[in-house]
Order: C-alpha cells, then sequence, then structure tokens
C-alpha cells in the first residue's frame, strides 16, 4: 500500500521526518536543492534514510541536466538535452554523447545514495514555457533514437529511467507548474507527434509520468488522472507494462482535479503506481489521514531501485568512464 513520494524541508532528517517517512503509505523521498550541501552531506543523508527510516524506501530527484539539476557542487555539471544534437555532429556521435550523459549522471547519483533520476525528458522541443531545451529535439525521430541512448547509459549505471511528460507537453505553452495548459489538438495529431515517442520507447523506460495537460478533444481531464490515456493508449495500444508516476500532485495542472486529496484519489483511479506530493508536507500528511491506498499493482520501489557499480563517489570518479567523460563535457557550452 506504498504509494506516495514525498519530500522534507532540509539537509538532514528530523524526528518529525522520520515519523513522517515511515507512514506505511509513503513508498519515496524525492530531493531539492534545499536538501544538499555537499557530496559528502549527500551521502550521510541517503544512508541516514536508508538506515533510521525504510531500507526500502525510494531515493529520487530531478537531475536531468542544464537547468534542472539539484546538485551542483561536486557534481559534474550535465548540459540540458536539448544540446546533444547541436554539439553532436553526426547521428552516431550524438548517440554516443546521449549514452555517456546518462551514464554520467546517474553514476553519480547512485553513487550518492540516490536510488532514481526522474529522467529522460521525452517531450517535443516547441513553444512550450516550461520545456524548451530540456527536450532532445523539434524531431520526434531524433528524439527515439537520442533518448534511447541516454537511457541505455543510465541503465549502464545502474540506474532505471523515467519517460516524461507522457503524451507530450512540449508543444502547449502554458507551464503545467503555475497554469492549467489546454492542448487542443487532436488524438490523431498527438498520437502520431509527442505520443509517438512514447509508443516507440515504451520498452525502454521502466516508468513513465503523464503530464498536467488536458487534450480536451480527447478526454475532460489532464492525462495523469485519465483513464483513457493511461490505460487505454499507454497500456493497452502502446502495450505500457512499467510504473506510472504522477507528477507533482501541488502543480497548478493538477488543482482542476479538486483537493490534494481527491487528486490523490483520481490519479490513483486512472492508474498510476507512485504519488509526487512535493513542497508542502502538510498537504502530504492531508494525503496520509484522507486517502485509502489500495494494494499496489506491483512493487514500483523495487521495480526503480537502482544498484551503483561504485563503492563510493571517490571511486566512480577514479574510473576510466568518468575521466573521460569530463572529457567529453568540454566539448559542450553551459550556458546556466
Amino acid at each position: 500500500m506504498s504509494a506516495l513520494i514525498i519530500d522534507f524541508p532540509g539537509p538532514e532528517l528530523t524526528d518529525s521526518d522520520r515519523t513522517l517517512l515511515n507512514d506505511p503509505a509513503v513508498a519515496g523521498v524525492i530531493l531539492f536543492t534545499r536538501n544538499y550541501q555537499n557530496t559528502e552531506q549527500l551521502v550521510k543523508l541517503t544512508t541516514d534514510i536508508k538506515d533510521t527510516v525504510k531500507r526500502d524506501l525510494l531515493i529520487t530527484v530531478d537531475h536531468e541536466g542544464g537547468r534542472v539539476q539539484r546538485f551542483r557542487e561536486g557534481f559534474s555539471a550535465i548540459p540540458a538535452m536539448g544540446e546533444i544534437e547541436q554539439v553532436g555532429t553526426s547521428e552516431a556521435q550524438q548517440a554516443a554523447l546521449a549514452r555517456e550523459l546518462g551514464w554520467l549522471m546517474a553514476s553519480e547519483l547512485l553513487a550518492c545514495g540516490v536510488d532514481h533520476s526522474f529522467a529522460p525528458v521525452l517531450d517535443l522541443h516547441g513553444p512550450s514555457e516550461v520545456i524548451g531545451d530540456r527536450a532532445f529535439s523539434a524531431d520526434k525521430g531524433k528524439i527515439v533514437w537520442i533518448a534511447q541512448a541516454f537511457i541505455r547509459g543510465m541503465h549502464e549505471a545502474g540506474m532505471r529511467a523515467t519517460g516524461k511528460h507522457f503524451p507530450g507537453h512540449g508543444t502547449v505553452v502554458a507551464d503545467s507548474h503555475i497554469a492549467v495548459p489546454v492542448d487542443e489538438r487532436s488524438l490523431e495529431e498527438i498520437l502520431a507527434s509527442d505520443a509517438a515517442i512514447f509508443a516507440e520507447l515504451a520498452g525502454h523506460v521502466q516508468a513513465i509520468m503523464p503530464a498536467h495537460v488536458i487534450y480536451p478533444k480527447v478526454a475532460p481531464e489532464p492525462a495523469g488522472f485519465s483513464p483513457y490515456w493511461l490505460q487505454t493508449i499507454l497500456r493497452e495500444q502502446f502495450n505500457y507494462s512499467g510504473i506510472l508516476i504522477s507528477d507533482d500532485l501541488l502543480m497548478a495542472g493538477a488543482t482542476v482535479a479538486g483537493t490534494v486529496s481527491e487528486r490523490a484519489e483520481q490519479a490513483l483511479k486512472a492508474g498510476c503506481d507512485l504519488l509526487l506530493v512535493c513542497n508542502d508536507q502538510a498537504a502530504a500528511k492531508e494525503v496520509l489521514a484522507q486517502v485509502t491506498f489500495p494494494a499496489p499493482r506491483v512493487d514500483a520501489v523495487q521495480a526503480l531501485k537502482g544498484q551503483s557499480a561504485f563503492n563510493s563517489l571517490a571511486e566512480l570518479k577514479g574510473s576510466q568512464r568518468w575521466k573521460n567523460a569530463q572529457q567529453l563535457l568540454q566539448r559542450f557550452t553551459r550556458t546556466q
């Protein structure tokens, strides 16, 4: 019955944090920049979570690269994914760059005790205010093979992959963090463009995160609350059998589904296995108090657990592959 992924406010756990995280309905924790000081502190924090809270708690982060990278000092500066096709001069080179960046991002996190990064973004590069260069490309075909290489690198590091934001957030302008985006395209248009990427990569990712976007010509609710999108299209038509993770239920794009508890219930009913409730412990407590979590469809925590090949970050940084990746990073012009 564990389904909720929540956060806490500081760089170390308090007793009240431990109490909240030990609730049977809590499946994982998501870390933010406020939880990070340096790599030594992060290792201590993740060890504390595993030793004093729950050893099976999933430790997650949004650490894609570019402007979405929660940990900076002590970590490699991963470029935005949109830079890969600009720097690589051939398809083979772009795939090689993506593979090494996926490996590097995942390896450093795993070596510090972080199980999972919610990556990669599979949206098309388009007019979206929030996606932008987080996307690999404006070309759906390029996204498929560049993302596939990035995912391969993550897997080689020992980390599972989460594709987001199904069925596509890149072609709608509004930012679902602060607004309720509406995409007026038909189902046929979406399936032929944005969603086609997810169809191609459904067998390569272990989790998919739906968008808080309403596609009114397809379904009345945002995709993350829609049985039609999650069951009829994703599971049945795309034959996807992995984990479904809601985007943060406190984002503005989710508010159309009612109170935070009602949002949680609707997301579960639509088929989400894990629910994110971020940056508001009172809201997380409300969900824990008011929502009855069903028996899980699968053991989502174990399905997304990572396993590092290195015993420490120092050991990783001593490896030849990590050193080679640092040389690769010099090819990217950083804009952060």
